[in-house]
């Protein structure tokens, strides 16, 4: 897939507030500081789209861009950001949760894991409420680049590992790089297969 424009839309702090209509929504969530907003910048090569902050746990707004007048890329909060108060955090739950779990717009949400690190709990535990919740979901492995391809390598296979405990099949994985573009191309072909795969869908309707 060739990204041809990417521009902002909308932002909302409530997910029953987002847009209307029928376009796809492929939605990017991760624990803070995962490397989500230096992807979709990435992803889409417009530098400076989505806004990378210093401070972990800032953003506390569902923002939607609008891709190729097709479909929507939605950048989530982040979760797992200790330093937030009690409220906050109870707040961004129920938003996240009713996004992923009400919002029919949706067609794949990526979780973004650091491939730096072992499997984290608050990982696993919110890839399971994906699965118990039926949310259609692909993995993507950031900072592929900040470690030898070794441990990552390494990384990537413990945490196939750890699902297998729970999971018959796997979700779709992709190991990224925001610094030198590794995977991005092979996420974006993801994407557009699952559109062609909705248009056909809707030519047999």
């Amino acid at each position: 897939m060739k990204i041809k424009s990417a521009e902002f839309y909308i932002s909302n702090s409530r997910a029953d507030k987002c847009p209307d209509g029928n376009l796809p929504e492929f939605a990017f969530i991760g624990r803070s500081n995962v490397g989500k907003s230096s992807l979709i910048n990435m992803l889409t090569g417009r530098k400076g789209l989505a806004m990378t902050s210093s401070t972990p746990g800032k953003t506390m707004l569902i923002n939607h861009f609008i891709i190729n007048g097709e479909w929507y890329l939605v950048d989530l909060p982040g979760y797992g950001y200790a330093k937030r108060s009690k409220k906050d955090t109870e707040i961004l739950g129920r938003i996240i949760k009713y996004y992923v779990t009400e919002r029919r717009q949706l067609t794949c949400l990526f979780v973004l894991i650091d491939s730096r690190l072992a499997p984290q709990k608050i990982d696993i535990e919110f890839i399971t409420m994906l699965g118990e919740e039926g949310v259609p979901f692909g993995i993507i492995f950031t900072k592929a680049d900040k470690s030898s391809a070794s441990k990552v390598a390494q990384n990537v296979k413990t945490f196939c590992q750890k699902l297998k405990e729970s999971w018959e099949e796997l979700p779709p994985y992709f190991v990224t790089s925001s610094e030198n573009g590794r995977g991005g191309d092979e996420v974006l072909c993801y994407i557009e297969e699952v559109i062609k795969t909705i248009n056909e869908n809707k030519k047999i309707d």
